[in-house]
């Protein structure tokens, strides 16, 4: 509750001075109160009362002696305990507990053996529950309240028809791609005002609680052209200006077209729509990288960047999320946002500890460059690299990316004022074969996008096997 996790004398002393504090202050079971209100149980859950619902569908007052033990055994850790991702253990570790009961008196033998033949069930998963979005969501909050020590009411931007769109949109696309169970996942769904309406970290939350939305950083390949487009819009190219496809070499570097394909004299917008490697570094160099890395600030780019040529081919490593809040200006008419799950925050009296004023920051490019841009990433899912992206009755606008080697498969975009960012990759970075933005990523980010955008598409979801499957367990 007061301290941080540094491993120093100066916090060694703090902590005597606060159990001396604390042990004249409260009782015993107030102490204990206090810890188990505020402790981590694992699944995105602090506090006994989270846990026991998450886990158990029910109040902690209500637990039986045996998920009361569960819970208890969990605490040595959390992660690897939690009875919805490692059952085996979290019922050894609840035994464990019984025993130590029995031996403390609080349990006796008979007790405990009906209690441990007592089979513990967990509540079925609740499909909305987005463990993804609630983790991030209290990591943005203990950055807001700096601690206070209070219970709190927090109202986020979570959109349950987002998150769920999200949820059935990934399962689909996976299906119709075809991906190999190692290769992750992630997704990023948000407004044009940067409120974050649906998140998936990652494949299965029970497996992994790795949020690649928000704590992976990964190169975006050719997800960053837009940037190096825009720049050169806002410093009087046009869409249909020209621009050499042919192999070029920046002193000793010199980077390849997929396939090593040229196409030559092209213009700009069908140099983005093929995503020709050349020709973007081509016009990078002419419009200046220093000019590049401005416009990216502009847009909400919040990494490092890189001062060398291969800052047009997308080397600097970024999240999802913050992917996102970049492409947002493209979505809103050119107005660069802050990326955020949280709009208030008030104690249970009512008390205002944080209320959000406008997500606006700044306008990020001019409405003619963003425009132009937009022209351009539409055909990009008209007839370029993103036509598996195409959302029948919607304009998409949007960029694939690749990463060297495949390691890194995106696609950006938005359409009817939401924008998505889908990533696929391994955790462990490794290649995977024939991977490209325009495959799977696309895939997923259409599946997802069409489920979440208004009428004719939420209709869909009656007739939609993916979601029938999920409602009906199947």
């Amino acid at each position: 509750v007061f301290l941080t996790g540094e491993r120093t004398m100066k916090r060694k002393i703090q902590e005597l001075m606060l159990a001396v504090w604390l042990e004249h202050k409260f009782r015993k079971d107030e102490i204990l109160t206090l810890y188990l209100n505020r402790v981590y149980f694992g699944a995105g859950a602090y506090g006994v009362d989270a846990a026991s619902y998450r886990y158990f569908g029910k109040s902690a007052s209500a637990l039986s002696v045996g998920e009361a033990a569960v819970l208890a055994g969990l605490l040595k850790a959390p992660s690897r305990y939690a009875p919805t991702s490692n059952p085996q253990d979290a019922g050894k570790r609840g035994r464990l507990v019984i025993e130590q009961m029995v031996s403390a008196g609080f349990l006796s033998r008979v007790e405990a053996d009906q209690t441990i033949a007592e089979p513990v069930l967990l509540a079925a998963p609740r499909f909305e529950s987005a463990p993804f979005f609630v983790d991030h969501a209290l990591r943005e909050v203990r950055a807001l309240t700096g601690g206070i020590d209070a219970d709190l009411v927090v109202r986020t931007t979570f959109d349950p028809r987002v998150q769920a769109a999200a949820e059935t949109g990934l399962i689909a696309g996976l299906a119709i791609a075809a991906m190999e169970p190692d290769i992750e996942a992630a997704a990023v769904l948000m407004d044009s005002e940067g409120a974050v309406r649906g998140m998936i970290g990652g494949r299965d939350y029970a497996r992994s609680q790795y949020n690649r939305a928000t704590q992976a950083q990964r190169q975006p390949g050719s997800a960053f052209k837009p940037i190096v487009y825009l720049a050169g819009l806002e410093r009087g190219e046009t869409p249909d200006g020209r621009v050499l496809d042919a192999p070029v070499a920046v002193g000793a570097w010199a980077p390849g077209n997929y396939k090593d394909k040229y196409f030559g004299d092209v213009s700009l917008r069908e140099a983005l729509a093929r995503s020709l490697n050349s020709a973007a570094v081509r016009l990078q160099e002419r419009t200046g990288r220093a000019n590049v890395r401005e416009t990216a600030r502009h847009m909400g780019w919040q990494g490092t960047l890189t001062t060398g040529p291969s800052l047009a081919l997308g080397v600097d490593a970024v999240s999802p999320l913050d992917l996102a809040a970049v492409y947002a200006p493209f979505a809103n008419g050119g107005f660069r946002v802050s990326p955020h799950l949280i709009d208030r925050i008030e104690t249970a009296d009512g008390d205002v500890v944080f209320q959000r004023k406008g997500t606006i920051l700044e306008e990020a490019a001019a409405p003619r460059a963003i425009e132009a841009t937009n022209e351009m990433m539409r055909s990009v899912v008209e007839w370029g690299t993103g036509r598996a992206a195409a959302i029948p009755g919607y304009r998409v606008a949007g960029k694939t990316g690749t990463s060297q080697d495949s390691r890194d498969a995106w696609f950006a975009g938005h359409a009817g004022g939401l924008v998505g960012v889908v990533w696929v990759g391994r955790d462990d970075n490794a290649p995977m074969a024939g991977m490209t933005g325009g495959r799977a990523p696309a895939l997923i980010w259409r599946e997802i996008v069409a489920r979440a955008l208004p009428p004719p598409y939420d209709a869909w979801t009656e007739e939609d096997p993916i979601a029938a499957l999920l409602q009906t367990g199947g």
